[in-house]
């Protein structure tokens, strides 16, 4: 199990092996935590610990300033270093932080000197967090970025409970002891961090590595049968197409698969070079996968998001509250000792029943099954269309290299289908698509609209930007 939650968090990396950490030496990375230990708490006098934004590409000094910052019980707000300026301004003027760690993205400000070691401290008083949590001191807090499908940035309130419940529930789940993780993910994100924090706090192994050095074939050293790695479909895509990276992968004792939904194709390809697929459901408000499919059940040709892990509960509810039988599809309510406390710098009402936007059912077996989200969903002509099914058909006629299915406002309809989609070379046409879905769908879910693209807008972890999408389509009417 897990280590005990009130340990303090240097006294857990001390104890640490020497090689947990996979290509950086131990004692220097604890002289790197110590150094900004130090830093962070140089002030005797503040009243109140800074608020942090951490903000650092490069791996080990990501991972020292998140034990460093955690260590002297600040509030975190864990950031994308790739988000431009306007993004940027909108976060600062949300959290207003005392310390920023890593590389600075603003133009310079002399009332903001810059210190060595990626220490930028504003000159001004410490300030508490504008919200009362319920942590012991009221301000130990991990804030995690979560854009959605919007793209508007949110930070959800953590706390090193409710991550560690989460450790303790994939832990129960995979029956292990000691979680080793190979991360390719960014760990600002949930998905990356939590597989810090599965090695971290169970005494595991962890080796990170950018996905783009794994996929021109720079593959780190260490035995896969003992690790869990974690990609998003359209990574999983990518490392497919070579046989070898295939036949690699599934030397994995598991690869956790999530971030956004997998076709089918996808699947069937997966299980074709048996890999030990786990396609999980989660977010970052439930501190990553709270349902998740065991390879064995993978691999016998389920494709659910499997059942719910020890730490969560979740029921399918109707428009009005009411719980459904199996097989019944409504809206996805989860609680979870991983449930986020709210977004900043507000707190849920109810953290015993947070209800999701996305639609799902339970089958006879109590596997999840998520058919997509209720906002998502498309009503022409008063029939319900879920963007998932079709993109799925499409996908399979193997003419797109990628596509998105949205609604667009009709006077007469209400919406319209339309497709935006990356075609899968320069001879695919509009006829083409056409008519390889002709006999696949019903009229009223085949696309109106086909909007081609070279690209479509996702983020790191495959998530279609929604809003953008409103857009190209618009564009293109």
């Amino acid at each position: 199990m897990a280590t005990n939650l009130t340990v303090n968090i240097l006294d857990l990396a001390d104890r640490l092996p020497d090689n947990w950490l996979i290509g950086c030496d131990s004692r220097e990375f604890a002289r790197i935590v110590d150094r900004l230990f130090q830093e962070i708490t140089q002030n005797p006098a503040q009243k109140t610990p800074p608020k942090i934004c951490l903000a650092e590409p490069e791996p080990v000094q990501f991972l020292a300033s998140f034990i460093a910052a955690r260590a002297a019980k600040c509030p975190i707000f864990l950031c994308n270093p790739n988000w431009v300026k306007p993004e940027w301004q909108q976060v600062f003027d949300l959290v207003q932080p005392d310390i920023f760690l890593g590389q600075y993205p603003l133009p310079k400000n002399p009332h903001i000197p810059v210190r060595e070691g990626g220490l930028r401290l504003y000159s001004r008083e410490f300030h508490s967090p504008e919200f009362h949590s319920p942590t012991k001191n009221g301000f130990d807090t991990i804030m995690i970025p979560t854009g959605g499908s919007s793209g508007k940035i949110r930070f959800a309130i953590h706390t090193w409970e409710t991550l560690t419940a989460s450790v303790q529930g994939f832990e129960q789940y995979f029956k292990v002891d000691k979680i080793n993780s190979f991360c390719v993910l960014p760990l600002y994100h949930v998905s990356g961090l939590m597989q810090f924090m599965r090695s971290f706090t169970t005494g595991g192994k962890l080796a990170i590595q950018p996905f783009k050095e794994l996929e021109n074939g720079k593959i780190c050293d260490l035995e896969p049968e003992e690790f869990f790695i974690s990609l998003v479909p359209t990574q999983l895509q990518r490392l497919l197409q070579n046989p070898d990276k295939a036949n690699w992968l599934g030397r994995f004792r598991a690869v956790l698969l999530g971030g956004a939904p997998a076709w089918p194709e996808l699947l069937e390809t997966a299980r074709n070079y048996q890999i030990k697929l786990a396609p999980s459901y989660g977010m970052t408000e439930t501190a990553s996968q709270i349902a998740t499919l065991k390879p064995e059940d993978f691999l016998a040709g389920n494709n659910s998001s499997g059942q719910i892990l020890p730490h969560a509960k979740l029921t399918i509810r109707s428009a009005n509250g009411d719980i459904l039988c199996d097989n019944q599809i409504g809206n996805i309510v989860v609680n979870a000792k991983s449930l986020a406390l709210g977004y900043y710098p507000e707190q849920f009402g109810d953290r015993q029943y947070f209800q999701l936007d996305d639609l799902g059912f339970f089958d006879k077996n109590s596997y999840l099954n998520v058919v997509g989200r209720s906002s998502d969903k498309i009503i022409t002509g008063g029939e319900n269309v879920f963007p998932a099914e079709v993109e799925a058909v499409v996908r399979s006629t193997n003419l797109v290299a990628d596509i998105a299915v949205i609604g667009l406002p009709d006077k007469d309809w209400g919406q319209v289908v339309t497709a935006i989609y990356v075609p899968a070379n320069s001879e695919v046409t509009v006829k083409n698509l056409q008519a390889a879905i002709e006999d696949k769908l019903s009229k009223f879910k085949q696309p109106k609209y086909w909007v081609s693209v070279e690209q479509l807008p996702r983020n790191s972890q495959g998530k279609v930007n929604r809003e953008q999408l409103q857009k190209i389509a618009i564009e293109y009417q």
